[in-house]
């Protein structure tokens, strides 16, 4: 598996996680691993500036890069995700918190 899709099945279970525990009654239908709007729309935004990153594989991680392609917001939002799941990744999904942290280790874009 690949960097990107690595950091992309991070984010989904960082999201899952986040929204599951802060956004049940926004999810009128919540089952199993169905996200809010909110969520979901900040999963897609997020799966999208992965797929569009100009470093490609090689790329570092989205907070030790130099070109910040998320707007705003949704830098704030996936800011608040982080800090909620990332502690909780070790307890919940321990072999995914590993490798994310071992994926925040600097790299050298080539």
């Amino acid at each position: 598996m690949g960097r990107i899709a690595n950091q992309k099945s991070t984010i989904r279970l960082m999201i899952g996680m986040y929204c599951s525990a802060n956004h049940r009654e926004k999810a009128s239908a919540y089952r199993g691993d169905k996200l809010c709007g909110d969520c979901a729309r900040l999963l897609e935004y997020a799966l999208t500036r992965l797929d569009c990153c100009p470093h490609g594989e090689a790329k570092p991680s989205c907070r030790q890069c130099k070109i910040h392609c998320y707007r705003p917001a949704e830098r704030e939002k996936m800011r608040s995700v982080m800090r909620y799941a990332g502690p909780r990744m070790m307890f919940t999904h321990p072999i995914a918190a590993v490798r994310h942290i071992i994926s925040e280790l600097p790299r050298r874009i080539k």
